[in-house]
């Protein structure tokens, strides 16, 4: 089967780990499918330009998978309602001369809105994924756009049962065409390892109580709660550090952090590749995810691979993969309950053994599981459905 991937969900020279779990998908896909990505970017001018953005296609060695990128002339909020459109007269031709069975587009606006139209004028089955925050819609006029896309799709793969929900509740999706595709996890990265040898290779004392959030550096995930919290629990948790594997644009805010009175050590690693994210968890006491809202994040699947605990909100799909035997559930945007399931968990005594063995789920299982949504896709189209 011949499978084009629709994402802007990918690698990019400037931040080469996004989208992850997608390019481990398409690596995996690609093993038992002819597999081509297609990445969509919006290229705005340079006055207007986000200044966390950049832009410059990853190297092919990097992504692991045949992949274009194309680009489409976009502004901040002036075309959010048009860039759907724009991003579907970008991927037209490629997707044209690529000839897909199924078109899989991930993010669905407008990366699948753009699929949704450029398959509906040529006539192939469109599987849609969801991933989170790309269907909890805020404004008006992306919800409505992204409604088209989660009703029109063959198949509408979700990370999670409560996105599944929520598809269905809030956007009218025909439940009989969901389909939940948890992440998978590299086994060979992420597994029980030395703690003693992991903070020798990173720096860290071996007396120290290390809590670690791997993610993007933005308000959502909760940090300036998580540095509230950590600093409320210092006193009674000698040797507290926080490492912050990552970036985003509250670096320079968290910077202006570290050093603190009264605050814990605070580490701001960057971005790392897989393998030393898992060295950093391996590293760790706990493990923390305070967001606001989430999917199926794949970071918490990491961590209990790497036997670490876990401290996250109660939000999205997290309560999936989180439960009393691996970790501490809290409310999300609430700094007092954060800081005591993080003082409760840093105290208790964990089994790190037992922590590893909760997920086996690899990304060949993901890709089995893909390519039957996408053969069920193709088999059922229906050219009326357009």
């Amino acid at each position: 089967m011949r499978i084009l991937i629709v994402t802007s969900q990918f690698p990019v020279a400037a931040d080469p780990t996004r989208g992850r779990p997608l390019q481990q998908t398409a690596s995996a896909l690609s093993r038992i499918a002819d597999v081509r990505v297609l990445s969509p970017v919006a290229v705005y001018p340079r006055w207007a330009r986000p200044r966390s953005y950049l832009f410059k296609p990853a190297e092919a060695a990097t992504v692991g998978v045949d992949a274009d990128y194309v680009t489409y002339p976009a502004l901040p909020l002036v075309t959010r309602a048009f860039n759907g459109s724009l991003c579907a007269r970008a991927i037209a031709g490629p997707i044209a001369r690529y000839k897909p069975d199924v078109v899989l587009s991930y993010w669905l606006y407008p990366d699948a809105y753009g699929a949704m139209v450029a398959c509906r004028r040529a006539g192939y089955p469109l599987v849609a994924g969801a991933r989170g925050s790309d269907i909890r819609v805020r404004d008006a006029v992306s919800r409505w756009l992204t409604q088209r896309v989660v009703r029109a799709a063959q198949r509408l793969l979700v990370v999670s049962e409560d996105l599944g929900r929520l598809a269905v509740s809030d956007y009218g999706a025909d439940a009989s065409r969901v389909r939940v595709i948890a992440n998978g996890c590299d086994a060979a990265t992420f597994h029980l390892g030395d703690r003693a040898a992991a903070r020798k290779a990173l720096g860290i004392a071996d007396t120290a109580r290390l809590v670690v959030y791997v993610g993007r550096l933005v308000p959502e995930k909760g940090l300036r709660e998580l540095l509230d919290a950590a600093r409320a629990i210092a006193p009674g948790h000698p040797g507290l550090e926080i490492a912050l594997v990552g970036d985003g644009p509250m670096r320079p805010e968290l910077e202006a952090r570290v050093g603190e009175h009264g605050a814990p050590r605070m580490r701001l690693a960057g971005v790392q590749p897989p393998a030393t994210v898992a060295q950093w968890m391996t590293a760790a006491d706990l493990v923390v995810l305070p967001s606001y809202s989430e999917g199926h994040p794949n970071v918490l699947v990491e961590a209990l691979a790497c036997g670490r605990p876990i401290v996250a909100t109660t939000v999205g799909g997290i309560p999936e993969v989180v439960d009393a035997a691996s970790g501490i559930l809290v409310p999300p945007r609430e700094a007092k309950p954060l800081a005591v399931a993080m003082s409760d968990a840093l105290s208790r005594e964990w089994d790190e053994s037992a922590l590893s063995r909760r997920f086996s789920r690899g990304w060949d299982e993901v890709a089995a599981d893909t390519l039957r949504a996408c053969e069920e896709a193709r088999a059922q189209l229906d050219s009326r459905r357009w």
